[in-house]
């Protein structure tokens, strides 16, 4: 089936309308950070550069660490970024920009969120490096496609929706795993991690400047969730749209963070970056180790 020109927008020079990318121009492995000014310090790491692309918050570059290429784009800020990140990657892999045709062969991307995150649990201290194991859409968006239950962790977010007592004017939340590949490549070395992902920065992270919250006792709620032995560990606000976009596209994905501040202990690292370049390396190394 072709799709329409409406549909997936291609721009005169042959890349995609809203990231930029050419299709010959995307790595097997694709590394995803909110930051645009943090695509150029991965950059710093990989050698062959073969071009820098900018096109609003959606920054791009192309080279090789340890002989592998790697992609690494900026997002922006939030999971409605994301649907417009995974959907533009995916085209890239499994479109033929030329006939508008799914190709019949699938391209599996691997793609790794490296982000920052605030934690909700008093045992993780400031520094840390949180894996996503799961992540927690509190925004939305994998409701607007069909089989949304199909990737779900239905009988977590069952539990879920009970403990917290979900407000019924807010989105339905849904839990989704990571790839195991990339849980088992970063075993050891993060937290276990179950991330919600926030649609907001202030009011839907349980912050209270000059609104009240829908749920005032939201953090408490959060830091209790207990399933098993997960636990819900952070806040972030793009992890669930990556692990939901790419379990229904068919790509490996999960989303690793550096942990600046402790909601529960109400504490804060301003002075971050060095942790987070050490993410960035780490990262590095286990998204191309064999």
């Amino acid at each position: 089936m072709r799709i329409a020109e409406s549909e997936l927008i291609i721009n005169a020079d042959g890349s995609v309308f809203h990231i930029h990318l050419k299709p010959e121009e995307l790595a097997d492995n694709v590394i995803l950070v909110g930051d645009p000014g943090r695509v150029d310090m991965v950059a710093e790491f990989l050698s062959d550069i073969e071009f820098r692309h900018a096109s609003r918050e959606f920054v791009s570059v192309t080279g090789k660490y340890n002989g592998k290429r790697v992609t690494v784009l900026s997002t922006g800020i939030g999971t409605d970024n994301i649907d417009i990140v995974m959907t533009e990657l995916d085209a890239l892999a499994n479109v033929d920009f030329a006939t508008r045709e799914v190709k019949p062969e699938h391209r599996t991307l691997t793609i790794l969120r490296i982000g920052t995150t605030g934690a909700i649990q008093p045992d993780i201290p400031l520094g840390s490096y949180i894996f996503s194991h799961i992540s927690v859409g509190c925004d939305g968006l994998l409701n607007w496609y069909a089989d949304r239950d199909n990737i779900s962790e239905l009988d977590m977010e069952k539990a879920f929706v009970e403990h917290v007592g979900w407000d019924r004017h807010l989105p339905a939340p849904y839990f989704v795993k990571a790839s195991q590949k990339l849980i088992d490549k970063f075993e050891g070395c993060t937290v276990k991690g179950v991330t919600i992902s926030a649609c907001g920065f202030y009011g839907p992270q349980g912050r209270v400047l000059r609104l009240p919250l829908a749920m005032p006792d939201m953090l408490e709620k959060f830091e209790s969730y207990r399933f098993g032995d997960y636990r819900i560990t952070n806040f972030e606000m793009e992890s669930s749209a990556v692990a939901g976009m790419s379990k229904h596209l068919g790509h490996e994905a999960g989303t690793v963070c550096c942990a600046i501040a402790n909601r529960y202990l109400q504490n804060s690292n301003p002075d971050y970056k060095p942790q987070v370049r050490g993410l960035v390396e780490l990262a590095l190394q286990k998204l191309t180790e064999d």
